[in-house]
């Protein structure tokens, strides 16, 4: 269970906010134009993948910084039969007894009024809250929401404020998330 005392070395490469708009639980990523849905997967990120998530090509984070660090699990969404169009990118860790996300960010084309998929944001958390619960951490994840998301995470993963700042996805949301994306 996550209490205060376990924050022991959460401040080394701490998170960035999470800035990120949930639009909708999907259960895959749904195409905003048609509503078909594909089947998705997530992977490591490799190195060579790297190239593709450039700033100058729209991504707002500089995801080389979030790579290097030995820490972090960094992991892309693509679409099934399509590996190499990133949709998504997810950065977290596990520490003690729950997963931190450290940063998320959609592909730029998934971004705003015009953008091509929808589901993207939660399909990453919901795998993160997988991590955790593969890891024995019961699904729990810990992030650090921007001030003007957290009515929004409140509302849409069900997470709750917890302190400093941060916000948790505590067993049971994160289960109702597992259970959304990754069916048994």
């Amino acid at each position: 269970m996550l209490v205060p005392g376990n924050f022991v070395g959460m401040f080394i490469n701490p998170p960035h906010e999470i800035d990120i708009e949930i639009d909708g639980l999907t259960d895959s990523i749904v195409c905003c134009k048609t509503d078909t849905r594909y089947e998705t997967k997530i992977l490591k990120l490799e190195e060579q993948d790297l190239k593709r998530l450039q700033m100058r090509k729209g991504w707002k984070f500089d995801w080389s910084i979030e790579y290097g660090y030995a820490d972090r699990q960094v992991y892309k969404l693509v679409i099934a039969g399509k590996e190499k169009i990133i949709q998504g990118v997810v950065s977290c860790r596990p520490n003690y007894d729950h997963f931190i996300m450290h940063t998320i960010e959609s592909a730029p084309a998934n971004i705003g009024k015009k953008k091509k998929y929808r589901g993207v944001a939660g399909n990453l958390v919901a795998y993160v809250c997988k991590l955790s619960l593969d890891h024995g951490y019961n699904g729990v994840i810990l992030f650090t929401p921007k001030t003007n998301l957290v009515e929004h995470y409140i509302e849409t993963l069900n997470a709750v404020i917890f302190r400093d700042q941060k916000m948790v996805i505590f067993e049971e949301a994160a289960q109702t998330l597992i259970n959304k994306y990754f069916p048994t």
